[in-house]
């Protein structure tokens, strides 16, 4: 049995339309006081388009230029058996579709590399972009990875002693090859964390070892060089700024215990480079990081001494500049009542008149070994060990020692 429609009588039609009416005409006048809202009440909501909706594929692109999607993808490859001209039109029809290229994420997963270079920096970004050592460094690495499609993913090293010596990123982060810079001892957690994943590592400055690349100069050679310049100029009474010795960062005199336990390779190798030249220093003062301030924290000590050097070597430039500038600060002379020498051979116009005697090494052409060493081992070659030469530079900061 079939249910009876409702029925409305032209009177209920009436008032049913009439409600809607005044409804509408309500809605209107809200509407022209608050005309943001106009569209909602008039047009109704607007569909708002999904990214996949405006984004042209690879496919659009080789529709356009009349070819198909495997050869639009060689096109962009830059590699394969494709016509110049066939390529020039593919990447014309791409301008045109403003279509920026494959997807990055599809590439690596298709390649099974990400792409991407780690770089473990060892100190907090902060501090490390302080030092021009590490930016000659990194643009020199960078110049090199860049013309080889590969970016650089920068990993901070702990603030301090209570964070983790390792950062999660080293976990979990997709890298190829991992860069680690300035020395790393062979019990290093992040060399470990590093070979656990399976990761080929390049050090930069540390202990060679036969499943890293490593990368360094001959600073120890180039220390002892140093050294015997200040010894051949009369002085005896040689004290020493060192770098940091490890994680705990310490700024003062270093006794035998502290000296016996240093776990940096750069620091223990260049505090060696100064024995070798037959010296022992009167003092060894450690520093936390190759900092202006902290040179000059050691050179305001060692120049207030009874009985202060009439020579500090500094491990680093900014150290030794620190120093130089302490020596002003207490109305000494340099070189004539003290000198001062430092490492690295940066250009600090801003310790004029002075000019640092200095070890000076290739910076950027450190950067740019490390790049042939990730290169090296991306290809699956083995990365020899790189060794690069260093070189005394007179300044005039040295001088013969005070009679």
């Amino acid at each position: 049995m079939r249910t009876p429609r409702a029925r409305i009588d032209s009177r209920g039609f009436r008032q049913v339309c009439g409600y809607a009416a005044r409804v509408v005409k309500r809605r209107r006048a809200a509407a022209r006081r608050h005309p943001r809202d106009l569209r909602r009440y008039v047009a109704g909501p607007r569909k708002v388009p999904t990214l996949s909706a405006q984004r042209t594929t690879l496919a659009d692109v080789a529709a356009a230029a009349g070819v198909s999607v495997s050869t639009a993808s060689l096109a962009f490859s830059g590699s394969g058996p494709i016509a110049d001209r066939t390529r020039e039109r593919v990447l014309e029809a791409a301008r045109t579709l403003a279509y920026a290229g494959p997807n990055p994420l599809g590439r690596q997963l298709r390649r099974g590399r990400s792409g991407i270079v780690g770089v473990v920096m060892g100190d907090v970004l902060r501090r490390a972009f302080r030092d021009p050592v590490t930016v000659q460094v990194l643009d020199g690495l960078t110049a090199r990875l860049g013309p080889l499609g590969l970016g650089v993913l920068l990993v901070p090293g702990p603030h301090d002693t209570t964070q983790p010596p390792v950062d999660p990123l080293l976990s979990t982060a997709a890298m190829d090859v991992a860069v680690q810079m300035w020395g790393g001892t062979t019990d290093d957690p992040v060399l470990e964390t590093l070979r656990n994943r399976g990761i080929p590592v390049v050090l930069v400055e540390g202990t060679p070892q036969p499943d890293v690349a490593v990368v360094g100069i001959d600073d120890r050679g180039g220390m002892a060089e140093l050294t015997r310049h200040v010894v051949g100029l009369g002085h005896r009474r040689i004290a020493t700024v060192t770098l940091p010795f490890d994680r705990d960062r310490v700024e003062g005199p270093a006794g035998p215990g502290r000296l016996s336990g240093i776990a940096w390779e750069i620091t223990r190798r260049r505090l060696a480079g100064v024995t070798d030249a037959g010296v022992e220093p009167t003092v060894v003062w450690e520093t936390p990081a190759s900092l202006v301030e902290h040179g000059a924290a050691a050179g305001r000590a060692l120049l207030q001494a009874a009985d202060r050097p009439t020579a500090i070597i500094c491990q680093s430039d900014l150290l030794a500049s620190g120093v130089v500038l302490a020596a002003r600060e207490l109305g000494l002379r340099v070189p004539q009542d003290v000198s001062v020498a430092g490492f690295d051979g940066l250009d600090l116009p801003w310790l004029a008149p002075d000019v640092l005697t200095s070890v000076a090494q290739p910076l950027a052409d450190k950067g740019a070994a490390i790049g042939d060493a990730v290169a090296d081992l991306l290809a699956g070659r083995d990365a020899e060990e790189r060794v690069l030469p260093v070189a005394l530079r007179e300044g005039t900061t040295t001088g013969p020692v005070p009679v």
